[in-house]
């Protein structure tokens, strides 16, 4: 009793009476009747038996002659089931009929069959089918049961025994299906017991010694776990099929027991009337009052309580409840809504704090997330402002998702509650939902309460479990000290930039550090090497030296487990290192020496370094073997071809250190042959420097020239020197003579007996030339004078040819034939082969075109010197003239080719034409 009074009590359905429905006319609004005299009742497939449709409409048929004792409406099919006597005496009849079908206006009866155990005629108390049609129950008032087992609906296919045997009438009967396995539980009014049908020989077990009166017990549904109810007058008993579970406290008589939707319902004698029978609860007098109450067991509270009249019965159909009374009178008990139930208790339950309660109701009920996490925050506020702060945040941590995290940690940021706030941000970063700032916020949590084992814990989960952001719990743990912890995240989620970070400028582990970028990808090796390899090579140079030669040449990560040869190394391009070695001229001349030698294609930056560096000692050094060893390397890195491109960066750097023979070599290899001997003018080394006329005059005929003015210039006695230049100049005849005079007459100390001997040659040979021309004159005026004879000889005299053979195939001359002026005959086929034209001798014509050119090329070069000359005269700006005239190539240096192809004429004339401009230049200056 006092369980029963400590239970809550709500108003969960609407109760109303059932009324007529509105006639032709509109009338109606009467409480509906149901016909006198109705002893049992049923509900399923949508009618109340008589039959009672949801329109109301009464209906009937005549089951059996005398009474109707039993019915069973199953709840999946529309078959129906029932217990009756057609005559007088105890022998009841089990009929099966199907609704669905019709004879003569009836429901068909597709089976009858007489309900007696054996031969002992006797009572029915109970029926029970099961849904699948394959069992059907009988209870008697003797202690029997009868098993039905096959297709009920059928003799031919169904087998009837008595199951059960007792001395007891047998009150309740109920099937539980629970996957494969069929069970059968039998009450009496003295014990419960449970069959096993599933099983051969149907094996049973005694639950317990107790039972209960008629439509005292009735079967749960999943909620549950479909256990079997039978309700005493002092408790009412939930039974597993092999065990008993819990029982509940609900005294007073019980006449009817349902389950309905998670709901227990219970019909009890109302204690202010006089008790009844406990078998015969059906047979009450019509004045008693009785108590309805419809419980919660899960959540343990009354959801409805009412008092009726005389209950006959109470039946679930249309989503309701109808409770049937003896005056024929139906009511009606409409469950409210979810949300409305819910408003309705919820001010009462939060006014009391019983949040518990309200929470467990909700879950029943299934409120949806929102509502739950409500009642949740509710219920944490109300333990918060208790002092409860341990209980307030168990249920703000049930809020996860729905309430803002910080609504909850606002509360929680005094030092005294730091443990409350751990534990929720720990939930959080569990299900997710933590946000860089939460993950901040934990990690000073654990910081600050010195907790290691729970800060490793967090930090230590696998990859796939990581709630949080990675970085920034780095972040965290490097600024509170904690670098073994934020070195293994960083390590562990491949935050190489983080790791190598605090690993060089927090723990200063510069091995470490090398190590762990020896183990990277490339491309991720070669980008810390560069933000990172300047620290290194100060404070590890020569490992960090190694692991760059390994980069820049055939790189794979250390930690690899691959043979050699399955994965194709990388480089790294080695110019771009450089800027690492700033301070550490030893470790990069070794770096560079390394690269030259085992990468020959290396960028041109490695050469250009090296070369600077090899200088720079070579310039630095002392000893002398050494210094020599120094220039030696540093002139062969010039001779292995790799500055040609950058000649002149290379040229800058060995006059920067002085270099003198890299200079040389690059001047030498540059062409620059007048540079090299301004090199040798300007240390006055005079053998050098007609070392260098000799050696590059015949490629810039201009040396000598120099040379000559160089030493015509000198003060100092060159006579020697002088003269080797004179004799040159004159063998090649470099120079018009007056222009060697006036060159020498600047030095005082060269006296005529210098040039001598120069001029006597150079006089000699311009005698033998004039009288090689005058007698060149006389051999052209005779030619000439013999050419004119015979060309009026030709226009005045016959011309008799009397060649005999072919001048081009030498063969003997036959008709038809060609002759010319000339005295050449050729046959007619060779001429046609050989000639370009019908009026030029084929053999005479090389000749006579060359004569043209010659003839043509005077007269080009004549109207050139003219124009040059006249335009120089004219002209305000002399020198302009002559840049132009230079800029056209007219005055370049060519050497004349007297004997050329054809397709080259035009280029002899004009190269003959600047040659005698270019001497008359010479001569006039």
């Amino acid at each position: 009793m006092a369980a029963y009074l400590q239970w809550r009590r709500f108003v969960f359905f609407d109760r109303e009476t059932v009324k007529e429905p509105p006639g032709p006319d509109g009338a109606g609004g009467k409480p509906f009747a149901l016909p006198p005299g109705i002893a049992v009742c049923d509900s399923g497939r949508g009618s109340l038996i008589w039959f009672l449709p949801r329109s109301l409409q009464l209906s009937s048929f005549q089951a059996y002659k005398l009474r109707v004792t039993h019915l069973y409406q199953l709840k999946q099919h529309s078959i129906l089931v029932s217990v009756g006597e057609d005559e007088e005496g105890i022998n009841p009849l089990v009929k099966v009929w199907n609704l669905e079908k019709r004879d003569g206006g009836n429901p068909l009866c597709t089976r009858i069959f007489p309900a007696i155990p054996g031969n002992k005629p006797t009572v029915v108390s109970c029926l029970t089918v099961h849904e699948n049609l394959n069992f059907m129950a009988i209870g008697f008032a003797d202690g029997s049961v009868v098993l039905t087992k096959g297709d009920i609906t059928r003799d031919r296919h169904s087998k009837t025994q008595i199951l059960h045997e007792g001395s007891y009438p047998v009150t309740g009967l109920a099937f539980r299906q629970s996957g494969k396995t069929t069970h059968l539980f039998v009450v009496t009014t003295e014990n419960i017991q449970s069959y096993m049908l599933s099983v051969k020989d149907y094996p049973h077990l005694e639950l317990d010694t107790h039972g209960c009166g008629l439509r005292c017990s009735s079967l749960s549904d999943p909620s549950q776990d479909l256990q079997f109810i039978v309700a005493g007058n002092e408790c009412v008993y939930l039974y597993q099929p092999d065990e008993r579970g819990p029982c509940f406290a609900f005294e007073g008589q019980k006449l009817i027991v349902h389950w309905y939707r998670g709901y227990l319902i219970i019909v009890s004698k109302d204690r202010k009337t006089s008790p009844k029978s406990e078998f015969a609860g059906n047979e009450a007098q019509n004045s008693d009052k009785q108590v309805l109450n419809i419980y919660d067991l899960c959540n343990k509270f009354i959801a409805y309580s009412s008092i009726f009249d005389d209950v006959v019965d109470v039946l679930a159909e249309w989503g309701s409840l109808y409770v049937l009374t003896r005056d024929g009178k139906i009511h009606v008990l409409q469950e409210k809504d979810t949300q409305t139930k819910l408003e309705a208790c919820k001010s009462m339950l939060f006014r009391k704090n019983l949040f518990e309660m309200a929470i467990n109701l909700a879950k029943s009920h299934h409120l949806d997330s929102d509502g739950l996490s409500e009642i949740f925050r509710q219920y944490g506020d109300h333990l918060y402002n208790k002092g409860n702060h341990d209980g307030a945040i168990q249920q703000y941590i049930r809020t996860i998702g729905k309430l803002e995290p910080s609504y909850v940690i606002r509360k929680f940021l005094d030092a005294q509650r730091i443990h409350n706030l751990t534990a929720y941000l720990q939930t959080l970063h569990l299900q997710s939902l933590a946000n860089a700032d939460h993950t901040t916020l934990l990690l000073n949590c654990y910081t600050k309460l010195k907790d290691s084992s729970k800060l490793e814990e967090f930090i230590k989960t696998s990859e796939s479990e990581v709630r949080f952001d990675v970085e920034t719990a780095i972040k965290v743990l490097r600024q509170a000290g904690y670098y073994s912890h934020a070195v293994y995240l960083a390590e562990k989620h491949a935050h190489h930039e983080w790791y190598l970070k605090i690993q060089l400028e927090d723990i200063k582990n510069y091995q470490e550090a090398l190590r762990y970028i020896g183990k990277l990808p490339f491309d991720q090796a070669e980008s810390n090497m560069k933000r990172y390899g300047k620290i290194l090579m100060h404070h590890v140079p020569n490992e960090t030296t190694e692991l760059l030669k390994i980069l820049c040449t055939d790189y794979q990560p250390s930690g690899d487990n691959e043979g050699p040869g399955m994965l194709e190394g990388k480089k790294a391009n080695s110019e771009e290192f450089i800027p690492v070695f700033a301070n550490n001229s030893r470790e990069l001349k070794a770096f560079l020496e390394h690269m030259t030698e085992v990468q020959a294609d290396s960028p041109q930056g490695v050469y250009d370094t090296l070369l600077e560096l090899r200088l720079q000692n070579w310039a630095h050094e002392q000893d002398e073997q050494v210094k020599e060893k120094l220039h030696n390397e540093a002139l062969t890195l010039l001779k292995s071809g790799r500055f040609k491109t950058v000649f002149d960066k290379a040229l800058v750097l060995c006059q920067m250190h002085n270099f003198k023979d890299g200079v040389l070599y690059l001047y030498e290899q540059g062409k620059l042959f007048q540079q090299i001997m301004h090199y040798h003018m300007q240390n006055e080394q005079y053998k050098k420097v007609i070392e260098v006329c000799e050696l590059y005059g015949d490629q810039e005929a201009c040396l000598w020239e120099q040379a000559l003015g160089y030493f015509a210039r000198k003060e100092e006695d060159c006579k020697e020197y002088i003269a080797a230049v004179l004799k040159h100049i004159e063998n090649k005849n470099l120079m018009p003579p007056l222009l060697v005079v006036q060159t020498l007459a600047h030095n005082s100390t060269a006296t005529l007996s210098v040039i001598k001997d120069y001029l006597v040659n150079k006089l000699q040979k311009q005698s033998r030339q004039i009288e090689q021309d005058e007698q060149r004159i006389q051999k052209y005026r005779e030619e000439t004078t013999r050419i004119r004879q015979e060309i009026e000889e030709l226009k005045a005299s016959p011309k008799i040819f009397q060649k005999t053979k072919c001048s081009i195939c030498t063969s003997a001359l036959e008709l038809p034939s060609v002759h010319f002026l000339c005295g050449h005959s050729f046959h007619q086929h060779c001429f046609e082969s050989y000639s370009e034209n019908d009026s030029e001798c084929p053999t005479c014509m090389p000749e006579n075109r060359k004569v043209m050119d010659m003839i043509r090329a005077q007269e080009q070069k004549r109207d050139l010197h003219d124009q040059f000359q006249h335009q120089l005269k004219c002209s305000n700006d002399g020198f302009s003239v002559v840049a132009d005239y230079f800029g056209r190539g007219v005055f370049n240096k060519l050497t004349l080719i007297t004997d050329l192809p054809s397709g080259k004429v035009a280029t002899t004339i004009e190269a003959g034409l600047q040659r005698e401009l270019l001497i008359h230049t010479k001569r006039s200056t």
